[in-house]
């Protein structure tokens, strides 16, 4: 039987696959402190850990016991993959499970944003409306509009086939072009960045998240948009500088933004919160039972793996 530290609660499917073994389970209200973490760690084999969990350096340190990290999401810029090298520690994540559920919240962010729904809803909750007039509450169609998809892996094609059922035109770039049998697939355009801020309509954000792409928005990138242009983001918070897109809604430099991750998370911008032209949804980007009971499946059957010295399912590195 070995021990198994699980930082925060997860589906039941993962403690009915881990359940031959000792679990001991975080189940405070906030997010668990690096101090706690350490407690929980020091004697166990197997940590399975929220991507909000901070697995940091003088944690894993703290852990001479541990053989394996189960990150609770496709990233893992929580954890010191470095420290984990150098120990030995196998680290895995749950990438490719969130695909779906991520590309549906990306399109309902859309809709919400452009048709301004959220606005509508408080409006109806509090003042109230006098009916239906020609130039009343007047929101934007997808149709027709150039979508700008920043980074087309597997969450930015999945967008790009949703997207195009709403009529829209679909680019796309990144690091590089893809093959001419994605391009058709999605019926998707390369653009260079700079490119593709200048001439979309919609610009959302599905980047993996580096030193390269930290702050890959700031206030120029605002700036080169079309006053018009909508922008979104749901890859990582630290992808845009919050204070930027504050200064760029002031400014009326683009029509509108919508977030589900942030900066400074779970603290957000307070800047921000004071437009109305802007919608904001807790990192729910994968919040579906379907999706997180893969995740809690994924993340117990990779701690499995390698407590039989298998190899893991979705390691890291």
């Amino acid at each position: 039987m070995t021990n198994i530290f699980i930082s925060g609660e997860i589906p039941d499917i993962g403690y009915n696959l881990l359940s031959a073994h000792q679990l001991d389970v975080y189940k405070g209200e906030k997010l668990i402190t690096e101090e706690e973490l350490i407690e929980g760690i020091s004697k166990v084999e197997a940590l399975l850990c929220p991507l909000s969990t901070k697995v940091t350096r003088k944690a894993i340190e703290a852990a001479p016991h541990l053989k394996v990290i189960a990150n609770f999401g496709a990233g893992f810029d929580n954890i010191d993959i470095e420290a984990a090298k150098e120990k030995g520690i196998s680290v895995s994540n749950t990438p490719g499970v969130s695909t779906e559920a991520t590309a549906e919240l990306t399109l309902g962010l859309m809709l919400a944003l452009l048709r301004r729904i959220p606005e509508g809803d408080n409006l109806c909750r509090t003042t109230g409306f006098n009916g239906w007039a020609p130039l009343f509450f007047l929101g934007r169609e997808l149709t027709n509009k150039k979508l700008g998809i920043v980074g087309f892996g597997k969450i930015g094609q999945a967008v790009a086939k949703r997207a195009k059922a709403f009529g829209m035109d679909i680019y796309y770039t990144g690091r590089s072009k893809k093959t001419a049998d994605i391009e058709e697939k999605y019926d998707a355009t390369f653009l260079e960045f700079d490119e593709l801020l200048e001439s979309c309509d919609v610009i959302t954000v599905h980047t993996a998240y580096n030193e390269e792409t930290h702050h890959l928005f700031t206030k120029e990138t605002f700036a080169s948009m079309k006053k018009d242009a909508y922008f979104l983001n749901l890859s990582r918070g630290p992808v845009i500088n919050e204070e930027d897109l504050a200064d760029a809604l002031q400014a009326e430099e683009i029509a509108g933004a919508a977030l589900d991750v942030f900066e400074f998370e779970p603290h957000i911008t307070k800047e921000l919160k004071q437009f109305k032209n802007l919608v904001i949804t807790p990192h729910i980007g994968n919040a579906t039972v379907e999706t997180r009971n893969e995740m809690a499946k994924l993340s117990a059957e990779n701690i499995l793996s390698v407590l039989k010295n298998n190899k893991l399912l979705t390691p890291v590195y």
